[in-house]
This record gives C-alpha cells, sequence and structure tokens, in this order.
C-alpha cells in the first residue's frame, strides 16, 4: 500500500477501475434548490469483468455519468454515456486535466472538463453544468490512511469534503445561475466488478462538519465492512469502523428495473456520540447503465452530535440490489435514444 501524495494522485492511476465524483447542493438565483452529480469513469475493459462492455474492442475505456435534479419541483434530469472520448492532452498536466466528450456527434457535441486550476480548485463543464469549485478544507483520507478494505477487496480513496461552488446549471431547457456547497470523492483499485451491496453517504452539515460512511455487503459470504470518516469544523479528522446503518421505513419502486430501494436510513456512531436521519430529497433518482443500476440522489440531514441538534443535507448512493430489466430492454432503450439524437 502507497501513500496518497497530492497533487499527483489526482491523476490516473494504471489500475481496473477508476472514477472521479463529484455531488453538490445549490442554491439558484430563482430560489429553488438544486443538486448534481458528475462522475467520470476509467476501466481496463477485459479486465474489471463487466458483461456489456465485454465486446468493445479497447483496452481502457471512459464513461460518465451526471444527473442534474430540481429539488422543489421533484424533476430528475439524467445522462448516462456509454462511451466518453478522452483528449491526447488529457493527464499530461501536472494537476488534474480532463478534456473528453460524447461521440455521439448529431448536433455538433460539448465537451467536458474536469480540471484543476490550482492546488484543489476545480472547473467542471459539461452539456448540463459549468462550475467552479474552492476547496474549504484539506483532502479527507478515508480510513486514516486513504486505502479502504472491502472484505476481499481493497481500494485507494479520498474526498475533498467542503468546497465553495458557483456558476450555471441547465434545467430542462434553462440556464440558471448558482451557488452551494459540492464534494469529490476519487477513488482508484484493482478489483472486477462484483454484484457486491454498496451504501454509501456524504454527509455536510451547516456546521461545517463532514462525515462519509458506508455498509459494503459480499453477497457471496454475506460479510459486511463498515466505515466512517469525519471532518470536524475545525478541520479534524476521524475514522472508525464502529458505525451503524439501519433502514427506515421510507421506500421507492423503480418500474423499470421493479427494484425497491430504502430511502430514508438512521446511521449511528456510538464512539462519536452522534446519530443522523436522512431521508431522499427526490425519490425518482435511478440510473440505469447496461445491466447495472443504482440509486444516486441528494438527502436531507437531522440528528444529533453530543445530544446538540444538527442539520444539513448530503447524498446517497445505493449499489447491487437486483434488477428484472432484462439485456433486450438495455439495448432498445440505447437504441431509441440515440435515435431521437439524430431526428432532433
Amino acid at each position: 500500500m502507497k501513500s496518497i501524495k497530492f497533487p499527483e494522485d489526482e491523476l490516473a492511476h494504471d489500475c481496473i477501475i477508476e472514477w472521479w465524483y463529484i455531488n453538490g447542493h445549490l442554491l439558484g438565483d430563482d430560489g429553488n434548490r438544486y443538486s448534481f452529480m458528475d462522475c467520470l469513469f476509467k476501466a481496463k475493459v477485459k479486465e474489471v469483468e463487466i458483461p456489456f462492455l465485454s465486446k468493445i474492442p479497447l483496452k481502457t475505456m471512459y464513461f460518465s455519468h451526471s444527473i442534474i435534479s430540481d429539488i422543489d419541483s421533484k424533476k430528475f434530469y439524467p445522462t448516462i454515456d456509454y462511451l466518453s472520448i478522452v483528449s491526447r492532452d488529457s493527464f499530461t498536466k501536472p494537476l488534474l486535466f480532463v478534456n473528453y466528450t460524447n461521440p455521439i456527434f448529431m448536433n455538433g457535441y460539448v465537451n467536458s472538463v474536469i480540471e484543476e486550476t490550482e492546488l484543489f480548485n476545480y472547473h467542471i463543464k459539461t452539456e448540463d453544468m459549468d462550475l467552479t469549485m474552492k476547496s474549504m478544507k484539506e483532502p479527507l483520507l478515508e480510513g486514516g490512511t486513504g486505502f479502504v478494505n472491502l472484505g476481499s477487496k481493497g481500494s485507494y480513496y479520498y474526498s475533498l469534503t467542503n468546497l465553495k461552488t458557483e456558476g450555471v446549471i441547465k434545467v430542462g431547457d434553462r440556464n440558471v445561475k448558482v451557488s452551494g456547497k459540492s464534494w469529490i470523492d476519487h477513488q482508484w483499485a484493482d478489483v472486477k466488478y462484483s454484484k457486491d451491496q454498496w451504501t454509501w453517504f456524504s454527509i455536510q452539515l451547516d456546521n461545517d462538519t463532514e462525515m462519509v460512511c458506508y455498509e459494503y455487503t459480499d453477497v457471496k459470504t454475506n460479510n459486511k465492512s463498515y466505515l466512517a470518516s469525519i471532518s470536524r469544523s475545525n478541520g479534524m479528522q476521524e475514522h472508525t469502523e464502529e458505525v451503524i446503518i439501519a433502514p427506515l421505513t421510507k421506500k421507492w419502486t423503480s418500474p423499470k428495473t421493479k427494484n425497491t430501494y430504502v430511502l430514508s436510513w438512521r446511521i449511528e456512531v456510538p464512539s462519536w456520540n452522534m446519530w443522523f436521519e436522512v431521508e431522499s430529497m427526490i425519490d425518482d433518482q435511478e440510473m440505469v447503465f447496461g445491466t447495472i443500476n443504482y440509486w444516486e440522489g441528494p438527502l436531507s440531514v437531522h440528528g444529533e452530535i453530543d445530544k446538540k441538534p444538527v442539520k444539513g443535507h448530503g447524498f446517497m448512493e445505493l449499489l447491487g440490489r437486483p434488477s428484472h430489466y432484462a439485456n433486450v430492454g438495455v439495448i432498445k432503450d440505447y437504441v431509441t435514444k440515440v435515435t431521437r439524437q439524430w431526428i432532433s
């Protein structure tokens, strides 16, 4: 296990799977609340063993997922690009720089960018967002070292938990000026795709305390791994595996995959004398990527720390839940999407 170094480890690694993930909560100049997610993935096609990608004649491929959510209107605008073309000069600079695009050019194209303009200051741009972010804290190395054990697997993992954000997002046909707070995750690992379950939360409290926590379940052995890593308002960081993540009553069933997702949870960290209850702000936030489905979306958060009430917001990701969405449905939907882009 190597120590994480900045800015070197913000760039790409020679590994099976890697991603740069960003989420955030934003307030528009129209007074409405919004959230977003943007993630660029890099995978070694043969080694990652995602079945529907195995026929692609590439050694390494990139793909991207993004979401704009109109919280007050309860509307969800997802984008899933199965293949992203990355420019030759990506990952060639001392700081993080990735320039990429979706190769469907019928109506022209919009280049997407993830770039670090100076250390821990970022600019991201896609077809639906153009945002600048400034980190207000040092990176959080999950588990204290930035390497987490997930049963028989392991992953390098760090987060930037408090990024002051401003810019513009596209909501339907409208451009909205926004400001707020974002979160960045960067993970990389030499692991293959599996059907293990991942229940993950990022929490940003109004008092500038942030926490990431998860439950990872190996579906073959039913062994579970837990972690909570926190960045206190004064910047102090702590880590523990003694976290309790329990489902509450709110659920939503996807009309596409027929899977039922639990959308409210209670999180307790007894040694830190804290608990939170989290709940989805929009229920319909399922992402379907080939034969992989997951729920990704914004949360409201309330709870207590040292018996004092706290509140804030966060994001949740639920991966590894079963789907009844067949491959034929995946292909049909993708062809329909491309056809609609061609016609328009």
